[in-house]
Formats: C-alpha cells, structure tokens, sequence
C-alpha cells in the first residue's frame, strides 16, 4: 500500500465529473487500499478518488468512532466503508446541518445543509451491489464525499462570501506555513 498525494484547492483536477469504472477487480482494489491509507494517514474520514487525481467514481469512507464512554484516540474502531459507482436514488426532505471540513481544502470548515437521509446504490469492495436508506453522520460524509464525484466540494455550499472568507483564510494559512 502506498500514501498517495492529495490535491488541494485551487486545483483545477477538483472540479472533474468523475467517470464510471467497469467493475471491481484486484487494480482497484489495491487503489482502494491505498486510498484509505491515504485519508487515515492525513487524517479524515472520507476520500474520493479525485482527491488523489484519479477521475473515477470511487471512494471510501471510515467514521473511526471511539466506543462509548472511551476517549482515548488510540481506540478508534477502524470500520472502512468501500464505495464503486456510489448513486443516489432518494433524499429526504429533512434537513441536517453539520460543521464540515475537507482533506482538498485543509483545516477550513463551515456549516452545510444536506439531506437528513438518502437511499443509495453501490458496489463494495468485493464488486457486491448493494442499496441502502443511509442517514445521520454517515449519510453526510457520504454525500460530501459523492458530491466530489460531480467536482463540487463542501464550499460550493456556501454563499460566495462565506466561500470567499474560506479562501482567503486558507491562503493566509499557506502563506504563514511557507
């Protein structure tokens, strides 16, 4: 398994409607593999394969939630979640909001609406169709993550004062780390 490099806003690679792949075969997964790698060596939960400058309607997902009661981070229960040619199928009309942030747009977050729940469609790791009525936190990161797939990241959210204020604060922070 290798750590890929990911890439970051302005990076125009972001903005790409990923492709559909074929099917799950030992390529892929090796990619998968290092994809989760990737995200928990950065760290995050989730990543699309456009974030490691592959076009591809992929991705993978991991919640890392500490057991009850526990707070030591070294406990974090690893659960990877495999997405192929993830699909969408229903939204609820309810509403969540949650403070999100991105591996492609470093240590900037901002408050989003999305979906309280959705019914999708994918192929797991082993190429296994499956669909599903997803809702709480994983039904966020899911749709942030999917949202990557059609080249849209969590900013795109934002009103463009708010995005601009995300922006300029990630440039300033590049600019005191340079």
């Amino acid at each position: 398994m290798a750590i890929l490099p990911i890439v970051e806003v302005p990076d125009p690679r972001l903005k790409t409607v990923s492709e559909p792949v074929g099917g799950v075969d030992d390529d892929l997964r090796a990619f998968m593999d290092d994809m989760l790698e990737t995200m928990y060596d950065a760290p995050g939960i989730g990543l699309a394969a456009i974030q490691v400058g592959r076009p591809i309607r992929v991705l993978v997902i991991d919640l890392q939630e500490l057991p009850e009661g526990e707070t030591d981070e070294d406990k974090r229960i690893r659960e990877p979640l495999y997405f192929v040619n993830p699909e969408i199928l229903e939204v609820s009309e309810e509403v969540t909001t949650y403070n999100e942030g991105c591996l492609s747009v470093p240590e900037q977050y901002a408050e989003v609406d999305r979906p309280s729940w959705i019914m999708a469609r994918w192929l797991d790791y082993d190429g296994n169709q499956h669909e599903e009525k997803i809702d709480g936190f994983l039904a966020t990161v899911l749709q942030h993550e999917m949202d990557h797939l059609e080249g849209i990241l969590f900013i795109d959210h934002l009103s463009k004062l708010k995005r601009d204020m995300v922006l300029k604060k990630l440039k300033k922070m590049r600019k005191m780390a340079a």
